[in-house]
């Protein structure tokens, strides 16, 4: 990124959700309280997975690293968001933005695999329960869940060092509440087709190759559900299932809308209010979808609460 392949514009200003006043203070009430909660449960649900033993299974490593990347997803885009809402401009670096747009698109796309690895997972551990702890070795789980970290991390470092070579002579002012690449695209005097056929290109294939990956685990995951003879086993394997695909739902829904459709067709306030879900509302649902419906975490969650030690350490900090 050497300012010989850019204009002189050193910072952007990000217009933010809304340019109304009235609603400054509320959105941010309403977005501080989102991620508390999100922080709170995904860190508190990646901390209860390590400290339970009874948790340390595949499905669980899993949904720890979901915690995480979902945790990072929300930190890269909601403080410098809630800091936006209480000044009156909303001034980012050069440098930050490009930060923010490499770890955004890094964790975004590492959370699309990880919903993957975690639908294959559960096929295996529906489809083939006796050989479920020999399927899913150590070994595989790590492979499953650094070979999207590799690949994810190396992908966004390529997309934002060319984005951050366009020259920006237009304007500084991103229609957007974080830097993203489509809302720079729109600022940039350079010629972005080359570009955009990238977006289009890698977003395509990781969300198709992980969709995949997802609907095909699920046709044998209801395959083998149906072969279950047991109305209360089908039920709770159907139950398990479900939250999951909720969740994938509405995570692929919003970035399919957002990144597979021409830039002719894109409104940047519709893009913004999609963002909201997939940047802060599903990071906050995540830990609620999986935890609070499952009894083993529940379960854990008690008995991690009534150890003395932990009461102690509460009673501590409340002193």
């Amino acid at each position: 990124m050497a300012k010989g392949n850019h204009s002189e514009i050193t910072e952007f200003i990000l217009l933010g959700l809304t340019a109304r006043p009235e609603l400054q203070v509320v959105l941010f009430i309403l977005f501080l309280f989102i991620y508390s909660v999100s922080a709170v449960g995904n860190l508190g649900l990646i901390l209860l997975i390590r400290v339970s033993s009874h948790l340390h299974t595949p499905m669980y490593f899993f949904l720890s690293h979901l915690a995480f990347v979902d945790f990072c997803v929300t930190s890269t885009i909601t403080p410098n968001m809630l800091i936006n809402f209480v000044q009156e401009t909303n001034v980012i670096s050069f440098h930050a933005c490009a930060i923010q747009v490499y770890c955004f698109i890094s964790f975004v796309n590492t959370e699309m695999f990880l919903l993957a690895a975690m639908a294959y997972d559960r096929y295996v551990a529906i489809g083939n329960p006796l050989l479920y702890t020999v399927a899913m070795s150590r070994r595989l789980c790590m492979q499953l869940v650094a070979v999207p970290y590799i690949y994810c991390f190396t992908i966004a470092l390529f997309n934002t060092i060319i984005t951050f070579r366009f020259s920006y002579c237009a304007s500084n002012v991103i229609n957007h509440f974080y830097c993203d690449d489509i809302p720079l695209l729109a600022l940039s005097c350079s010629d972005t087709h080359v570009k955009e056929l990238l977006i289009f290109v890698f977003a395509g294939f990781d969300m198709i190759c992980s969709l995949l990956i997802v609907i095909i685990s699920y046709v044998f995951i209801i395959a083998a559900i149906l072969r279950i003879r047991s109305t209360e086993g089908r039920l709770k394997a159907f139950s398990t299932c479900g939250s999951h695909m909720v969740a994938v739902t509405i995570f692929y829904g919003s970035l399919i809308f957002m990144y597979l459709q021409p830039r002719s067709n894109h409104s940047l306030d519709t893009d913004k209010m999609t963002s909201v879900f997939y940047t802060i509302v599903i990071p906050m649902l995540n830990p609620l979808i999986y935890s609070l419906r499952n009894k083993e975490v529940k379960g854990a969650l008690r008995k991690v609460m009534g150890n003395s030690w932990v009461v102690a350490y509460l009673k501590d900090l409340g002193k």
